[in-house]
């Protein structure tokens, strides 16, 4: 699968610096930069402050992104900087403090390519609310900081946030997806679509004025190592909200020391009863 490679080749350019000439570079392999700043976004990093890998921000503490890019990260070391299209300033930096991933995650199978990082403390970032349906043909919304043109290693990931408009397609044009957990998305005309870096950035769906999370970068619906040839794999963050759910409910709260249980008042000693003398009677 390819998505193991998404992650590596993103560290790879972040480390070379990788340069690539502006008019040979298209936008998040074919889209265009960020028009708007998206709260929720978030740029995982290093502690070297380099790009790996996309998340979203779903709660004040808690952030949701590719199982791929945290199963085998410790949470001491990684940052997360949250609500800034340019992922080298802005927004703001939290520490992550916990990582769960999920536990049907499979390096070499479908499903389970989900993960949620808890941060040390609360972000003032707004969160974003979960999608409710994703059929075939919905128009959705990707954002990444990925490799911006379609072959391994050959550009740099870029500094500003990217985006691309497109739509969801039926899961039988995606190789080795899971469709009840996995949406398969377009990569227009075979030139456009989620590229090497991308991974565990979001799907989103407009609803009204705001944007709502239909799903997760993942990886290529195929074994083909450019980018875009095929329609993209995205973990479906609806099929997984019970988990969700669960996993960031509070704790509850402790169980009320039980009341000590009052000693009882010794009884009461009865006074001794009076001796009573008879006084014989009198002889006859």
């Amino acid at each position: 699968m390819k998505r193991l490679l998404l992650i590596a080749a993103a560290c790879l350019l972040a480390v070379t610096g990788a340069v690539q000439s502006a008019a040979a570079r298209p936008d998040l392999v074919g889209g265009v930069s960020a028009d708007q700043t998206y709260s929720f976004v978030a740029s995982l990093q290093t502690t070297a402050g380099r790009h790996f890998c996309g998340a979203s921000l779903i709660s004040p503490q808690w952030l949701l992104t590719a199982a791929h890019c945290v199963h085998d990260q410790p949470a001491d070391t990684f940052t997360a900087r949250i609500g800034s299209n340019d992922r080298t300033q802005g927004g703001e930096v939290a520490k992550p403090d916990r990582v769960i991933t999920h536990p049907n995650y499979n390096p070499s199978g479908p499903g389970g390519d989900i993960a949620l990082v808890h941060l040390a403390g609360p972000v003032q970032a707004a969160p974003v609310g979960l999608g409710t349906s994703a059929a075939v043909g919905t128009s959705v919304r990707l954002l990444g900081w990925g490799q911006l043109c379609p072959t391994p290693g050959c550009g740099a990931a870029p500094i500003d946030l990217q985006q691309l408009d497109t739509t969801l397609v039926d899961a039988a044009r995606c190789a080795a997806i899971d469709p009840a957990t996995e949406l398969c998305t377009d990569s227009p005309g075979g030139t456009a679509g989620a590229c090497y870096g991308d991974s565990g950035g979001p799907e989103l769906v407009r609803a009204g004025d705001r944007w709502l999370l239909l799903g997760l970068t993942s990886r290529s619906g195929n074994n083909d190592p450019a980018c875009t040839t095929a329609p993209s794999i995205y973990t479906s963050a609806l099929a997984y909200t019970q988990w969700i759910t669960e996993q960031t409910a509070p704790p509850p709260p402790p169980a009320p020391a039980p009341s000590p249980t009052p000693t009882p008042a010794p009884a009461p000693t009865p006074s001794p009863s009076p001796t009573t003398t008879s006084t014989p009677p009198p002889p006859a």
